[in-house]
């Protein structure tokens, strides 16, 4: 008798502890949900767009000539400082002093003729008129034997020797310049704009920029020009916005990377939270207080935005304090733990038994 009573004890034991078990696998203990706030202030709000691109020259020219010929007399080399119109290099083509010299005697020949009363008729003042108009383009094409800097700058780059055939810059599809010389005292930022974001951007408006190759320098600068054109790439449409530095470094150097940030409006003393306080739902928007430790919601009406701030323009006081992050861990606790309660005679495997 004893002994049934202690197996139906034993049995109660195990009924309850494995009871226990399912209900505390079942419902775990909840932690409890935290909720972070923050102040309502009045404050300034900077609204910016932000384009990527590199640092140009802006007043550059490239030295072409629409002649060809051999190179002779190179004169400069990269960073050589150069005057408008000093001497770079000279052209050598001897079919170009062959044409000027046959085109003056061309010209020479019909003035004689034009000039003469016994011959001068409506026929002879045209051929006069032609061999005047070829003489001219000859003396211009052999003048541009004789190649000179068009603006003051430095010579930036150079693709040609004593010696080199122009006709043989070319290579495949492309060709290279000879000579490129740009005034560095002009050096501008250029970057591309989304097409979402260029219409926001005008004349005037102020930036800031950083450099990829110079750690810790900003820049603030200018919006001086802007593309009407945009160029289309991977199906994106961006446009060429031009900005000029109001203190240049010298550190900054020609097609170095940039990024800029391109201030498009400052609101001053207006109430401001920040972006993680202000929630929507459908077409309107809401703030959570905080009463009696749990959330309740406040329709608000939002003003302009930035990537850290919304500004607030009606439901929030300054000094309300607002809900910008709810805390649920979501781990659950309990007694049990992966092993599994282990409670007198459950044990994993076989076990004994008594009767």
């Amino acid at each position: 008798m004893a002994k049934k009573k202690y197996l139906w004890g034993a049995i109660a034991l195990v009924i309850i502890g494995g009871g226990y078990y399912w209900y505390k696998k079942t419902h775990p203990a909840v932690a409890p949900v935290e909720y972070r706030t923050a102040t309502a202030e009045k404050g300034t709000l900077t609204t910016s767009i932000t384009g990527s691109g590199n640092v140009i020259v802006d007043q550059q020219a490239n030295i072409d000539p629409t002649i060809t010929g051999t190179v002779a007399n190179l004169a400069v080399g990269i960073g050589d400082p150069v005057k408008k119109d000093q001497a770079l290099f000279t052209i050598k083509n001897d079919d170009l002093d062959a044409s000027l010299i046959k085109a003056k005697a061309s010209y020479l020949s019909a003035k004689k003729t034009n000039d003469s009363e016994a011959t001068h008729t409506r026929i002879t003042q045209i051929n006069f008129e032609a061999a005047k108009v070829d003489y001219e383009n000859k003396k211009t094409d052999a003048a541009k034997r004789n190649v000179t800097a068009p603006i003051t700058g430095t010579v930036n780059e150079v693709n040609i020797k004593n010696g080199d055939d122009l006709s043989k810059l070319s290579s495949g599809s492309s060709r290279q310049v000879p000579m490129i010389i740009g005034d560095l005292g002009t050096l501008k930022a250029q970057v591309q704009v989304n097409e979402v974001d260029i219409s926001n951007v005008s004349l005037g408006q102020k930036t800031t920029m950083k450099f990829d190759a110079i750690n810790g320098l900003n820049l603030a600068g200018k919006v001086e020009k802007m593309d009407s054109l945009g160029t289309i790439t991977q199906g994106v449409v961006t446009y060429n916005v031009t900005i000029g530095f109001d203190t240049l470094d010298p550190r900054i150097k020609p097609e170095m990377s940039v990024s800029a940030a391109i201030i498009t409006g400052v609101k001053q003393d207006v109430i401001i939270v920040p972006n993680s306080a202000v929630k929507s739902e459908g077409n309107n928007y809401y703030v959570e207080f905080l009463v009696n430790n749990a959330p309740k919601r406040h329709p608000v009406e939002i003003g302009a935005t930035n990537n850290t701030d919304t500004e607030i323009m009606s439901g929030v006081n300054v000094g309300d304090k607002i809900i910008t992050q709810t805390i649920n861990s979501g781990a659950a606790t309990s007694a049990a733990q992966s092993g599994g309660l282990r409670l007198p005679g459950l044990g994993g495997g076989g076990g004994s038994r008594r009767d």
